[in-house]
This record gives C-alpha cells, structure tokens and sequence, in this order.
C-alpha cells in the first residue's frame, strides 16, 4: 500500500517545501484539495461531516490545487500529484482540460485528475452554472477531458456541450488517470464505469470495506474488473501499523495521511515540526513496507 501526503489546509508558502520533504521520505504522492471560495451561508449541508457544517473557516487558506500542482512539481522529480478532489461540476470542460494538459506537461505525466461534482449550490450558481442536473453534465465533462487529453482533433456534440473538431497540444505522453470521488451510488457507478480509480474524504474503515465491495460488483457489471483501479482512502479510525495492515487487506491502495495531525500539531503548525513528522511517519510506515496481514 503507498501512501499519500494530504496538504489541505496548510499556508501556501509552505507547499514546495512541503513537497521536496514528502518525495525524499519516500511518499507515493501528494493529494490536493480544492475549494473556490467560502460563502457566508451555506444553503446546503457539507456532507462530510456528522452535523453539515464545514470544518475550516473563511480565513482558511487555499489555493487553486492545478496551480499547486504545477508549483511543487516545479521542485520535485519523482512524486507524484493528484487532485483529492476537483469540483468539476462549476467549471468550463475544455478550459480545464487546457489547464490539466498543461499541468500533465509541465509535471513530466506526474499528475492524476481525482474529481467530482461539487456539493455547494452557490459553487455553481455563482459561476454561471445551473445546479440542476449537474450529474449528467459531469458525465459529459468528464468524457470531453478524457478525449481532448487523447490528443488529435476532437469534436463533441451533446447536450450540455457542443463544439467542432479542435486540438490541444501538446497532449501528455502518457494517459491521465481519472479518480472519481464521492460515496453515493450514482458517483460510485460513475467511478466503477470510466474511473482509473475511487477517491474518498473522511471515512471509517467498515463504510470504506462496505465502499470497496460495491465497486468490486459494480466494476463486474460494467465488464472492468481486470481493468487496473486505484482506491485511495482517508480512513478515521484505522492507524499503526495493523490498522494499515487492516486497510491494504481490504483493498485499499493508497492511503492519504496528514502526519503531523497525529503528532498533535495543527495545519499551521510550523515547517520545520511538519518536515520532522513526515521523517518520523516515513520511518515507521515506509521505509517498512505495509503488507497484508497473514
């Protein structure tokens, strides 16, 4: 099982540093949040949190995760890069497949593309974009990036999304991966259907070993089950090294981890505290590899 360094929520001039520690402790990949913007009501619950109420306040800092991306890939060499995960659902398909290209590019193919619709109305709204059926023009979405990543011309016309043959160049050397987050049944179809993989926020490992056997028979109904797929997790109540142990043998392949929240310091703490805590985590749980319990 790898693991993946999680950096919501931490000041943004920390980031590169962040990420040449991350790759010289051995981690697989860093994960990278996204969020527009904080409105002052929110009109529907946050729906991964027990009372619906987000956990970061409007002073919480965040930044645009292609943009970081690209910043951190910029001072790296081998680590890898995934949105954890992209709100497709406000934005433009063929701006955004422009700017996954770019970044695909400019990372040396280290990026993979993790997304899902969004849960904020206003996110939408906001942005020009009708909330309504917001599930159908993902679905279009998706399929318009997949293909215009595919490089040579391409044309679309649906119903959400029409335009003649274009190109975008150049395109990656090799595939984006697409990681599809969300727990309910239409984005685990969504996943199991044209995913590379199955992105998750916070969970508790009997709802992610419930997650994962959904997948696997929905993966045999869309015939993709020798197809490889990706599950990445963040797990609540599962940690050491049985409970990763735990984790790989239910399936998960990529665990996504802030370790300096174990060590009891907070997503502001300093650099340096968070550099030590990535060395220790990476000590214990990578140098070591997590295996699947006998």
């Amino acid at each position: 099982m790898k693991f993946s360094l999680g950096v919501a929520m931490s000041p943004l001039e920390q980031l590169p540093e962040l990420a040449k520690t991350a790759e010289e402790c051995g981690f697989a990949s860093i994960a990278l949040p996204d969020s527009l913007f904080y409105m002052q009501d929110q009109a529907a619950k946050y729906p991964y949190t027990p009372d619906g109420n987000r956990f970061w306040t409007p002073d919480t800092p965040w930044v645009d995760p292609l943009v970081a991306a690209a910043a951190m890939g910029a001072v790296t060499s081998d680590i890898r890069f995934y949105t954890n995960v992209l709100k497709l659902g406000s934005r433009q398909p063929l701006l955004l497949a422009r700017q996954v290209g770019s970044v695909a590019a400019l990372t040396g193919d280290r990026f993979g593309f993790g997304v899902g619709i969004g849960w904020a109305p206003e996110e939408f709204e906001w942005c020009g974009v009708p909330y309504a059926r917001r599930g159908a023009r993902v679905d279009e979405m998706i399929e318009i990036i997949k293909r215009v990543l595919e490089g040579g011309m391409v044309e679309f016309h649906g119903e959400f999304f029409d335009f003649e043959p274009l190109q975008m160049s150049p395109a990656p050397a090799r595939p984006v991966p697409f990681y599809i987050g969300g727990h309910t049944e239409p984005a685990l179809r969504r996943a199991a259907r044209v995913g590379d993989g199955w992105t998750s926020a916070m969970m508790k490992y009997e709802d992610i070993c419930k997650t994962i056997g959904k997948l696997t028979e929905l993966r045999a109904e869309y015939d993709r089950s020798d197809v490889p797929f990706e599950i990445q997790v963040v797990c609540i109540d599962r940690f050491g090294r049985s409970g990763y142990s735990e984790l790989a043998a239910a399936g998960v392949t990529d665990s996504i981890v802030v370790p300096w929240v174990f060590d009891g310091l907070g997503f502001d703490a300093d650099l340096a505290a968070k550099q030590e805590s990535l060395r220790r985590f990476a000590d214990q749980y990578i140098a070591d590899p997590i295996g699947v319990p006998a």
